[in-house]
């Protein structure tokens, strides 16, 4: 057995006994933090009409089918499931449109039917289109929410039902509903309203868990902080009550679970829907929005429980789907609210340790059991210090270093961030991530105006070439875009669209791609060029620019541009921008004959591939190689064979820092040892005695007494010194290249390449500044 299933999908039989522990102990934080919130969520959601009114109890029955139906069922390792708060308001809305709660628990149950289909769909992938500025953003209006709504439970001031995270809140009283969050502190504070034993508690727990989670002993033990809190609340309840009134804790500041004295009270718990209510097209409209607002709410909650999964497990959302609506099918049948996936309730888990989803399941039997046989006990726990637990998980979600983090992305990360946090704080969940997704949008469709393609102007060797790369998904928000850059090429100017990495098209956008290349194009004297459009798009690849060297352009090029081509190249290869070759084109082109621009005689050494960091492609340049880049009969007869015959309008010694061949020689130099004698080697002493020909003097001995630093400068010094000298060799003993050179159709440059830097530079004459 392994600690994850091999598969994400497999049963709870697979998964290994040692997390189990862990898996417990998140699980029962999970059932202390939903009971409460469950009781909050049901009253939050009651409609102020007439009409009647969801029970209490429907929380609690929502959360036990969450735990126990989509827990087993979902792919998801973290996410935790119940009545969801960013649904409240709709809830209230579609019980008052279809006119009976049995009515509106028809269209749970219809609800739960279309989100399984949309599950089989594969519909939840339009999570992948969520943008992660605005899950951020949720994420971290969680947590202010978190915060802001339990200061008031953590100081005994329960007016607003727990659960609500809208910013109205919700109260018993008709002046109370006016409230909102922040007026809602601010009464509490101006008016004292607050529970000293309450607050007492709150404080503590908070103190408690902050300590806990600072210990390593402690935060390391399987004994979680959250449950130490709950424990020490309803001592610290039970003392107070000897302490006088001021003291002593009512049932408004405790846990409220309905009890059944009787099973007969006990079957009233349930409420069946209304079959008959199927003509009631009010019905299908909340069904309707049920499955869209909930599916909606759900994939976000998930993506969002993803990033803050400390194993970054992926959580299939297409199966989320079927298993929420699942889920909502049974919770509608026996009287339960709708249901999402929830992020206060995932994060709490995550936060506990939880290692699979088993700890889902743990806390819908713990709310089960408990519920139905021990409410008594349950009920004497303290409101502070569950919202003590929740507080502490606000202040992680809503950290300091995840604003400091999105600010340092930049305005088009930060500012839906912020957008989004704002929104969902001053309205509802709902309502706050649609608009944070409108903002987001808009930044999209903003960034796809100003840069909706890469585009590159590639030096190739024929002339400059405007490379555009389309993008893997080319939609119509592209096509206005396209359309400025297809306009803004100027005459007589060369563009290359290029489709290799793309798997879609829209069919107008390449209409439009046809049209500039067939008619617009040629009519203001632009050539255009095609590769990498897929077989169904019939734009086959048709490059009409040079991207190798050919028999007109050596001929046409002069030794100066010759040598530009190659510096320009090694510009491209520092900062990362080599062209876009296709090697496959260059092999069939080059396969008849070659036509090299340059020759390079450069050191055998692996980290200086010519073709490489000059940024040429097949059939560029000759390439000689040899240790030390010295010159000898054989690689001279080479290089004259690259002017004489081929018709190279450049040569180029390329030395490099950090030589072996050099430092080889000076230290052998420096020493008085035979090269044989030292590396058993009979024909390295050929290139070692033409390198230390370039040292001069005694800086043998100097060499000897020099820091490290210092050898390497002078081995420096002495590799220019030695190409310099190759290219003195090369011009006196070659006639074929001297007359070149004296004739104007060819050049002689010395290079040095810094393996630290990837930048050449030129030597001698050549040098620049």
């Amino acid at each position: 057995m392994t600690d994850q299933p091999t598969n994400n999908n497999d049963a709870f039989s697979v998964y290994k006994l040692s997390t189990l522990p862990q898996d417990l102990s998140s699980g029962l934080v999970v059932f202390l933090v939903a009971l409460p919130l469950c009781l909050g969520i049901a009253l939050a959601s009651r409609p102020d009409t007439s009409v009647e009114e969801p029970p209490m109890i429907a929380g609690l029955l929502t959360g036990i089918v969450a735990g126990l139906v989509v827990g087993w069922l979902s792919g998801s390792h973290t996410s935790v499931s119940g009545p969801a708060a960013g649904l409240t308001a709709i809830v209230a809305s579609q019980i008052a449109g279809v006119g009976s709660y049995e009515a509106f628990l028809l269209a749970v149950v219809l609800g739960g039917v279309i989100q399984v289909v949309m599950g089989l769909l594969k519909a939840g992938a339009l999570s992948a289109f969520f943008p992660s500025s605005v899950i951020k953003g949720l994420l971290a209006a969680i947590g202010v929410i978190l915060i802001l709504k339990q200061i008031p439970h953590l100081l005994g001031h329960d007016k607003d039902p727990e659960g609500n995270l809208a910013f109205k809140t919700v109260g018993q009283k008709p002046e109370e509903a006016e409230l909102n969050t922040f007026s809602d502190l601010l009464a509490m504070f101006s008016e004292g309203e607050m529970h000293l034993g309450a607050a007492v508690i709150g404080i503590a727990s908070v103190i408690l868990l902050v300590l806990w989670g600072r210990s390593a002993v402690l935060r390391n033990s399987l004994f979680p902080g959250p449950l130490a809190a709950v424990l020490m609340g309803v001592a610290m309840q039970w003392w107070f009550k000897g302490l006088g009134e001021k003291w002593a804790i009512d049932v408004t500041h405790l846990v409220q679970i309905p009890k059944a004295d009787s099973l007969e009270e006990f079957r009233m718990f349930f409420t069946f829907p209304d079959w008959s209510a199927w003509s009631n097209p009010a019905v299908y409209t909340a069904a309707v929005t049920i499955a869209i607002v909930a599916s909606l709410e759900t994939l976000l909650n998930l993506e969002a429980v993803d990033k803050i999964d400390p194993e970054r497990r992926h959580s299939p959302p297409s199966r989320e789907l079927w298993a929420q609506g699942v889920g909502n099918i049974l919770s509608g049948s026996i009287g339960g609210l709708p249901m999402t996936s929830v992020i206060i309730r995932s994060s709490v888990n995550v936060n506990s340790g939880c290692k699979t989803k088993r700890s889902a399941f743990v806390h819908g039997v713990l709310l089960a059991v408990c519920v139905g046989f021990f409410p008594q006990y349950l009920n004497r726990i303290p409101l502070s210090a569950l919202a003590a637990i929740l507080l502490v998980t606000g202040f992680k979600l809503a950290s300091p270093k995840l604003f400091a983090s999105m600010w340092r992305e930049g305005r088009y990360q930060f500012l839906p961030f912020i957008i989004t946090l704002v929104a969902i704080v001053f309205t509802d969940l709902l309502i706050g991530i649609v608009i944070g997704l409108c903002i987001a949008l808009l930044f999209i469709l903003n960034s796809n105006l100003r840069r909706p393609v890469r585009q590159i102007v590639e030096k190739h060797l024929g002339g400059d070439v405007l490379h555009i790369e389309l993008a893997n998904q080319v939609s119509f928000l592209n096509r206005a875009s396209l359309d400025t850059v297809f306009n803004e090429a100027k005459r007589g100017s060369h563009v290359l669209i290029d489709a290799s990495g793309t798997d879609y098209i829209d069919p107008d956008v390449l209409s439009m791609i046809r049209d500039f290349k067939n008619n617009v194009a040629p009519a203001h004297g632009v050539k255009v060029s095609t590769r990498g459009f897929r077989t169904k798009y019939e734009l086959h690849d048709d490059i009409q620019f040079a991207d190798y060297s050919t028999r007109e352009l050596q001929d046409r090029l002069a030794p100066e541009q010759a040598l530009e081509i190659l510096m320009e190249g090694n510009r491209r290869f520092r900062e990362g921008q080599q062209l876009t070759r296709d090697y496959s084109r260059q092999v069939i082109a080059t396969a008849g004959g070659q036509n090299p621009l340059a020759l390079v005689l450069g050191c055998i050494d692996s980290r200086v591939p010519a073709e490489i960091i000059f940024d040429v492609g097949i059939g560029d340049i000759f390439s000689v190689r040899v240790a030390g880049n010295v010159i000898g009969t054989k690689s001279l007869g080479s290089i004259e064979y690259g002017v004489g015959v081929a018709g190279v309008k450049l040569i180029m010694v390329l030395g490099h820092t950090r030589c072996g061949a050099v430092t080889s020689a000076v230290d052998l130099l420096a020493a008085g040892i035979d090269v044989q004698e030292a590396t058993g080697c009979e024909h390295l002493g050929a290139v070692v005695g033409e390198v230390q020909q370039s040292v001069r003097g005694d800086e043998g001995r100097q060499y000897l007494q020099m820091s490290e630093e210092d050898r390497e400068q002078m081995v420096d010094k002495i590799v220019a010194r030695n190409v310099l000298r190759t290219v003195d060799e090369i011009t006196q003993r070659s006639t074929v290249v001297r007359k070149a050179v004296d004739e104007g159709r060819a050049m002689i440059v010395g290079v040095t390449y810094d393996i630290r830097t990837g930048e050449t530079k030129l030597l001698g004459e050549h040098a620049s500044g």
